[in-house]
């Protein structure tokens, strides 16, 4: 894999006149420096002077973004008559000779240019170089990527002579790295283009690849000489994003019309029950739809798990073959397969369209307590109380893959959408975050409180980890700390599970456990509870915006659409399953 070079960038180098990226752009006029005005005269009459602000923003920049704006949607005429209209051009000469230098692939004017980029606080001379360099920016590294794109398109090329001496006399001289440096040496192995793609993830010189490295390149120059890739659109996301998060009600999966500012109708949030689901005869502990949104999965107590058809609620599926409690079910990233997790210490495999067990895994010495699936549905990993097997890796045929060999148990685990994190919660403080891409243990927490469940965000940024003392936390992957918590539930001695959920997942959302109040009667808290009630909070501001009523005495689970903003389910120790949707449904 090569690393430094971000694979996810948008291509930086679209067919266009004035976007960044484009290999032939129209030669700004002569004289028209990066955002600097062009002086005009027609016929010896001067322009109306322009106010040198818009509703407060610089002219010049908003300017340069709708040229780039224009230049991204097509209209390319549009742009030029921008340019022209106003004096501002997107870019001066010697940025456009960068960028054309890369796609074209002529290293040595690349690097030229680059040695002579000013860096942040430099005063520019007349008639130099004008490429300026952003806060940061490391020109050695930007050098090195270059030569890695020139050494990988002559090993292309089978052109492997100059490719060493390119390896040996520019790339190792750049880089101390060892690491990197042998794994661009052993690429010089590859017999064929087809094995020299596949093992660097780069897709050639007729590829994507030379537009990569421009937006690489480009976030390490000064963003006023280089203006950012999709800068208006990016900003207008942004807009909406922000819309959204403070929309204490988010209902809807449509994008925000930028016409007006957004809001949504509180009657439109799913706070009614439409429907009670009792085909279970014991407590119901965990509900969690499939990633379609067209099943319902539900285990719990009573030995045997169903699958409900969505939005009929229907149960098509009745698995049975457990000997006792199923604390969990993991559906496949293809909603093909789901993995029953008993505490008879058997996880099984099962065939959703038919119904049928597909595989019985061995047993393991103590319950098995969680099950997570591998990105490509090919493998899945389970978790158990069991400290000698806590955490295994198998294939469809019940073979074990790779075996953690943890000294810690595992009561929860939780894998992100991207394929990369693996979390694994113990049966006390602590969470280990693991890169389920090389299994490797990238770091773990002291959480300082007995913790019952975890989840990921769809994003896979966040971990939303659920404590015994009430309070939900929610924890930044990448940064490796709390940035959110939420508090008003009743959790101590039982797991209790919550979840992300809504329009962009907007919200977090708990079940909570029966609480006794001394000297209460039975009969007292039967009809007045004391909790099991549901708490949804939004998520960016952790502000309470529902308590309902729940399950008696405890809510167990509770799983939200992944398609439908306006719909989620819930389960508890009355055996019953409830969905919720608006009022005016």
């Amino acid at each position: 894999m090569l690393a430094d070079i971000d694979r996810s960038s948008t291509s930086n180098g679209a067919s266009r006149p004035y976007a960044n990226g484009n290999a032939n752009p129209r030669p700004p006029a002569s004289g028209a420096t990066n955002g600097t005005h062009k002086t005009s005269a027609l016929n010896g009459s001067s322009k109306t002077r322009q106010p040198s602000t818009y509703f407060g923003h610089n002219r010049e920049e908003v300017t340069r973004l709708l040229i780039q704006a224009l230049s991204d949607m097509g209209y390319h005429s549009a742009a030029e008559s921008v340019a022209h209209e106003s004096g501002f051009e997107l870019e001066s000469p010697t940025v456009t000779a960068f960028r054309n230098a890369i796609l074209e692939g002529d290293w040595n004017e690349a690097e030229t240019l680059l040695f002579g980029a000013a860096t942040p606080g430099d005063r520019v001379s007349e008639g130099g170089n004008e490429l300026v360099l952003a806060d940061g920016a490391d020109r050695n590294l930007m050098r090195f990527w270059i030569r890695q794109q020139k050494f990988l398109e002559l090993l292309e090329q089978r052109e492997t002579g100059r490719a060493l001496t390119v390896l040996r006399t520019e790339l190792t001289p750049l880089y101390q790295d060892t690491q990197k440096l042998h794994f661009l040496s052993s690429l010089l192995m590859c017999q064929k283009a087809e094995d020299l793609k596949s093992k660097a993830e780069w897709d050639g010189v007729y590829g994507e690849s030379r537009h990569i490295l421009l937006s690489q390149l480009s976030k390490c120059i000064a963003p006023s000489v280089m203006l950012p890739e999709h800068r208006l659109g990016i900003l207008l996301r942004q807009v909406k994003a922000s819309q959204i998060g403070n929309c204490l009600w988010h209902t809807s999966a449509v994008s925000p019309s930028l016409y007006s500012d957004h809001v949504c109708d509180q009657r439109l949030f799913p706070t009614e029950t439409v429907i009670e689901l009792d085909e279970h005869d014991d407590q119901v502990w965990q509900v969690v739809f499939s990633h379609d949104g067209t099943k319902l999965a539900s285990c719990g107590k009573g030995k045997q798990v169903i699958i409900w058809e969505v939005p009929s609620f229907k149960p098509i599926h009745f698995l049975g073959d457990h000997d006792h409690g199923v604390g969990n079910v993991a559906w496949s990233w293809d909603d093909s397969m789901l993995v029953t997790c008993c505490w008879d210490r058997h996880a099984r495999l099962w065939d959703v369209n038919t119904g049928a067990c597909l595989m019985k895994l061995e047993r393991f010495q103590e319950p098995v307590t969680s099950c997570v699936w591998a990105i490509d549905n090919q493998s899945f990993v389970t978790g158990a109380l069991d400290k000698h097997h806590s955490l295994v890796q198998w294939n469809l045929r019940g073979e074990k893959i790779y075996d953690w060999i943890s000294t810690h148990r595992v009561e929860d685990l939780a894998a992100s959408p991207d394929g990369r994190w693996l979390v694994a919660s113990d049966a006390g403080n602590h969470i280990y975050v693991y890169n389920l891409m090389n299994r490797e243990l990238e770091y773990q927490m002291d959480l300082q409180v007995r913790l019952t469940s975890i989840t990921i965000s769809q994003n896979s940024r966040h971990l939303l980890v659920n404590h015994n003392n009430g309070v939900a936390q929610l924890i930044d992957l990448v940064l490796r700390e709390p940035v959110q918590s939420y508090a008003g539930f009743t959790s101590g001695q039982w797991m209790i599970r919550s979840s992300f959920g809504g329009a962009n997942e907007s919200f977090v959302i708990s079940g909570s456990e029966g609480k006794c109040l001394p000297g209460s009667s039975l009969e007292s808290r039967l009809i007045k509870p004391t909790d099991g009630s549901i708490n949804i909070w939004h998520k960016a501001s952790a502000h309470l915006v529902e308590k309902l009523s729940g399950h008696i005495p405890g809510c167990n689970a509770v799983s939200w659409s992944p398609t439908d903003p306006c719909l989620f389910a819930s389960c508890g120790d009355d055996g019953k399953i409830k969905m919720y949707v608006p009022p005016f449904h």
